[in-house]
């Protein structure tokens, strides 16, 4: 058995017992030491920051920049949809089921196996860092954001996340805010010229037909969606106040500051504030080496409309592993073993072009 091989189904066997792991996000510390394990075995030197696991490549030297693996081994809860155990790795048709199969188990892996085959090689072109990190999915305080400043500096990253193996070269950030449309209270039997939930009306229509001008080649259009809708508590009393809550996706030609003064300076609230301005878009120019080498191998370029980690890096960064985006918090969750495979030959094919 060749070596690549021999890795990839050590990492299939490594889903199968993270899937049998409960990993919510904040609660990751068995699949945490699941990686520690698996690193140990293959007598790499790794380092655990609280449910994130770590690793540099042997020959790490200073002098050189470094490419960041991240994916992460959090999962959201399973849905009440489920008619398999979610906690159960199953192998059927070529397709292993469990929750976190495929966001981003798959992905996880394959990047660990990707790192364990460069490892041990010297004269690298780039530094590898791994990162298997926690609170992926609920964006918590202790994921990779709380990394950046423990492992070496980053300058160029692959964040592993279901797309086929397509390349995502660029990924819509998220603002969320918390918008007032104030009025008069009042009983609902006397006149009230000030009903908030009537001002509302052409409040909505505004947040409805606003655009953004700049539009992204690769993203497209700014997203804005209002999500929420909160006012009244009982049927005979005009609210002093509607709430709404305003969803943004901003695509790579704004930063989340400046879609949050656009909004303040123009929003017909009489309140509008974000909740967050840390999860901004994020890119790789097209003409980087990551990403021609990608192109050379076949693969095609797309952006994401979906959050990741990819979030809180401030350098270039690829989106690219395993597995459907789709299937991600679906019920039955599953990733086909053959794209697993296809995952690490594509990931080892990639790093040859480039850090070889």
């Amino acid at each position: 058995m060749d070596a690549i091989k021999k890795l990839t189904n050590d990492a299939i066997n490594l889903l199968k017992s993270l899937i049998e792991t409960q990993s919510f996000s904040t609660e990751e510390d068995q699949t945490a030491a699941l990686i520690e394990n698996w690193l140990a075995a293959k007598n790499i030197d790794y380092t655990r920051t609280k449910n994130n696991v770590w690793a540099i490549n042997k020959h790490f030297d200073k002098s050189k920049p470094t490419l960041l693996l991240n994916s992460h081994h959090d999962t959201v809860k399973p849905n009440n949809g489920y008619t398999k155990n979610p906690f159960k790795a199953i192998e059927e048709n070529g397709k292993l089921y469990g929750l976190g199969s495929n966001d981003a188990g798959g992905c996880l892996v394959s990047l660990i196996a990707t790192f364990t085959y460069f490892y041990n090689q010297e004269h690298l072109k780039y530094n590898l860092v791994l990162v298997a990190s926690a609170e992926e999915e609920n964006s918590g305080p202790n994921g990779l954001n709380s990394m950046l400043s423990i492992i070496p500096k980053v300058d160029v990253a692959i964040v592993g996340e279901p797309t086929l193996m397509h390349l995502a070269v660029a990924e819509k950030g998220l603002v969320v805010f918390d918008a007032v449309i104030k009025g008069t209270p009042s009983h609902a039997a006397h006149p009230n010229d000030d009903n908030a939930i009537y001002k509302a009306i052409p409040v909505l229509k505004w947040f409805k037909d606003f655009r953004f001008r700049e539009t992204s080649e690769a993203l497209g259009d700014v997203k804005m969606t209002v999500t929420q809708i909160n006012a009244g508590v009982q049927h005979n009393a005009v609210p002093a106040n509607v709430k709404l809550v305003i969803d943004v996706r901003v695509n790579d030609k704004y930063s989340n500051q400046e879609i949050a003064d656009l909004l303040v300076a123009n929003a017909p609230c009489d309140s509008i504030v974000p909740r967050s301005l840390r999860l901004n878009s994020s890119s790789i120019p097209i003409d980087h080496e990551l990403v021609q080498a990608g192109i050379a191998l076949g693969r095609t370029t797309y952006g994401s409309p979906t959050l990741s980690d990819q979030a809180v890096l401030s350098c270039p960064s690829l989106k690219l592993g395993p597995g459907d985006s789709t299937r991600s918090h679906s019920a039955d969750e599953f990733i086909y073993l053959n794209e697993i495979e296809e995952g690490v030959q594509i990931y080892i094919d990639l790093l040859n072009k480039v850090i070889i």
